[in-house]
């Protein structure tokens, strides 16, 4: 038998070389890295989403146009504004003498502004107590009803004077509470002194909280029925067959699912503190007086459009909107210590 013979240079040059190695074992290749995916040009992802881009113009624009272009009229609460010096605003607005911080003094010096400050806090507070927790109780309530049609009908229900206006609801109560309403009208016929719930100062703020209750509760409904969906029957199931009664996995099971809802939501009524009903309380100012139903959103439209004071109003809405701000950054900050992620993350 004959053996070709190769030469010894050909044999090391056809012979592979292992690539020096720098750590572990001896006779093993260098692995080689995933070439890197760079992030795609703007221009390649214009013509992968301007269509999307397209869709998003109109809702961009209105944004612009009616909640950041209004910001450059701030500068009127450091003015002496007169719209009348010309027909167009923004001359009116460069042409109108600056005064300072001469409004905010005012302000700081003027007692129907804390008491319209005062008002709309304990507003706020009487709605955040009385308020809040009611949707809460009647989504659970609705959850544990079995039937489907009976849960559909009473969420109807709920969530129908959601829908309605203010004038109506007004109405609806009046024709109920009011002086010649339903209930006076019975006590009267029984011997006993109508009802005075309209016009009573004493009572006004617990008269809005009902109203706002009857009004938009069925909303707050509408969100919590939603997270109960998203809980797993498994869990329930568990916590049965752990022992857990009804009041255990309620409060174990249900209240941790909706946790997270419920501290969104308490951020974003934090935030609104300052705003507690503009229109409401305007058609029923004159009923119970400036005393008990000013506000600061209808101080500011009192003194701006009524006294023409815009300088004036303008600085107090400048510092509710500073104040609402910090509100909201406290409570969200307040949120993600509690371990829920709040309006926003970092």
């Amino acid at each position: 038998m004959s053996h070709s013979t190769v030469p010894r240079s050909e044999a090391e040059a056809t012979t592979p070389v292992p690539e020096p190695v720098t750590s572990g074992g001896a006779g093993t290749a260098r692995p080689r890295k995933a070439p890197r995916r760079g992030r795609p040009s703007l221009r390649l992802r214009y013509r992968r989403d301007r269509v999307l881009l397209l869709m998003a113009l109109p809702a961009v624009a209105l944004v612009l146009v009616f909640n950041y272009l209004p910001i450059l009229g701030n500068v009127v609460a450091f003015q002496e504004y007169d719209p009348y010096i010309s027909d167009n605003g923004v001359v009116s607005m460069l042409n109108s003498p600056f005064v300072g911080l001469e409004n905010f003094r005012r302000i700081v010096e003027d007692p129907a502004f804390w008491n319209a400050l005062k008002n709309t806090l304990v507003i706020f507070f009487l709605q955040l107590v009385l308020y809040f927790p009611i949707p809460i109780l009647l989504a659970l309530l609705i959850n544990s009803v079995i039937r489907p049609r009976v849960r559909a009908v009473a969420q109807a229900i709920l969530y129908l004077p959601h829908f309605f206006s203010w004038v109506l609801v007004i109405a609806v109560f009046q024709q109920l509470f009011g002086g010649a309403g339903i209930f006076s009208q019975l006590l009267r016929q029984n011997g006993h002194d109508g009802l005075e719930v309209m016009t009573n100062p004493d009572t006004f703020v617990f008269l809005i909280t009902a109203q706002s209750v009857w009004k938009d509760a069925g909303w707050g409904i509408i969100v919590f029925l939603a997270a109960l969906a998203s809980v797993s029957p498994d869990l329930y199931e568990a916590a049965a067959m752990d022992g857990a009664n009804r009041r255990r996995r309620m409060w174990h099971v249900t209240l941790p699912a909706l946790r997270p809802v419920i501290a969104l939501l308490l951020v974003l009524r934090v935030g609104d503190a300052l705003t507690v009903g503009f229109e409401q309380i305007l058609l029923q100012r004159d009923a119970v007086g400036p005393g008990a139903a000013e506000v600061l959103d209808t101080f500011v439209w009192w003194n701006g459009v009524r006294n023409q004071d815009f300088g004036y109003a303008a600085a107090v809405g400048l510092i509710k909107g500073v104040v609402s701000l910090g509100l909201v950054l406290a409570a969200n900050k307040v949120a993600r210590l509690m371990g829920e992620q709040g309006v926003y993350k970092k």
